[in-house]
């Protein structure tokens, strides 16, 4: 498949295009330095803001691995509503890569991970704008979408095992009792989905075995 990865030199969009690469898949990445480019990929140098209907118009996929900067928070509301509107009434597929945050703690999907007292403060922006970014995309009905949640502990160093559980809404622990999951089998996760489609136009979150 084709592929545009918003963000691919980030830390998620590094592991997700590195996966896709290891598939075969034709990734192209749109980022704002070519510097920081870790993989040997197609690169475009446009910001996320710039980003036209028709720059993503021959991608089956588009991953957005977008993450705001300390006290630009607010963008992750903003990014995310812009690639929904110029997505809307073609057939490339938003993926997002999706924050725990909002997540719940409880069956009755009453109470979110970002609303329980021992909730980090200094992780709250981002928590707050990624949740808000999230209920409106769900409102979104002339895009297909699919949002991915990781598990609490979303571990940049932690191995790549090649295996995860699925969830939905609800936070799920694996079975050593720990909400962890490294940013190598999300990206296998989330290639996965690319490649399966099982979840259109909902959320699901993914946690290490």
């Amino acid at each position: 498949m084709k592929i545009a990865i918003i963000g691919a030199t980030g830390k998620a969009g590094n592991e997700i295009t590195k996966e896709a690469i290891r598939r075969g898949h034709e990734v192209t990445g749109f980022i704002r330095n070519k510097n920081k480019l870790k993989t040997d990929i197609k690169a475009i140098e446009k910001d996320i803001f710039a980003l036209e209907t028709t720059d993503l118009a021959e991608f089956d996929i588009v991953v957005d691995a977008f993450n705001a900067a300390p006290g630009e928070e607010r963008l992750h509301q903003t990014s995310l509503k812009h690639l929904s509107d110029i997505l809307k009434g073609t057939e490339t597929r938003l993926i997002v890569v999706g924050g725990a945050g909002s997540l719940y703690v409880n069956q009755e999907e009453t109470i979110r991970v970002m609303d329980t007292p021992d909730f980090p403060k200094a992780y709250l922006p981002t928590a707050s704008n990624m949740g808000e970014a999230f209920d409106t995309l769900q409102k979104e009905t002339a895009i297909n979408w699919t949002y991915i949640s990781p598990a609490a502990f979303f571990n940049p160093d932690g191995e790549r095992t090649g295996e995860y559980k699925v969830a939905k809404n609800i936070l799920t622990v694996n079975e050593a009792g720990n909400s962890e999951i490294s940013y190598a089998d999300y990206a296998i996760a989330l290639v996965d989905e690319i490649e399966n489609a099982a979840h259109q136009n909902e959320r699901f979150s993914v946690v290490s075995k």
